[in-house]
């Protein structure tokens, strides 16, 4: 899998969001492309904030024993997976705020690069290596913007 923290990998995601208009139609799913852009907002806030809160003990044992695989390897999403209730976006996003917001955390995810997210703890699954926060990171980006023809 290509990295995120490799600027031209991260450049190439970039430019497939700036392909988005706000009247993008996604090609399975129910979100609005603004309510995508804010979804894929949701992995960084996790980093990069204390927007969310971290699961209870038990939640996180299920997370990890059961979901963490699916997450971070190498293996793509499937279409119309469930969500995570903190994914789910159900109000109304302005998209060239969501745009905006997506294009900055990808471009600090690089910026700060593989070192920075080596056994980074994650709110769900704990401790990652770098590959699998790329796996992560990478993945999600590329099964929604797929989602929406880019």
């Amino acid at each position: 899998m290509d990295s995120i923290f490799n600027e031209e990998i991260s450049k190439e995601f970039i430019s497939r969001i700036e392909k988005l208009t706000p009247e993008s139609k996604p090609k399975w799913g129910k979100m609005s492309v603004a309510q995508m852009l804010a979804h894929c907002c949701v992995t960084y806030e996790m980093v990069y904030s204390d927007k969310h809160k971290r699961p209870n003990i038990f939640i996180r044992f299920v997370l990890k024993r059961f979901v963490k695989k699916m997450v971070v390897s190498e293996k793509p999403f499937v279409r119309n997976g469930r969500t995570a209730p903190q994914f789910l976006i159900n109000d109304e996003k302005v998209f060239e705020t969501e745009t905006k917001r997506l294009v900055y955390f990808i471009k600090k995810t690089q910026r700060l690069g593989e070192k920075y997210f080596e056994g980074k703890e994650s709110l769900s699954f704990g401790k990652l290596s770098s590959v699998e926060w790329n796996n992560l990171f990478y993945k999600h980006l590329d099964h929604h913007l797929n989602q929406f023809g880019k």
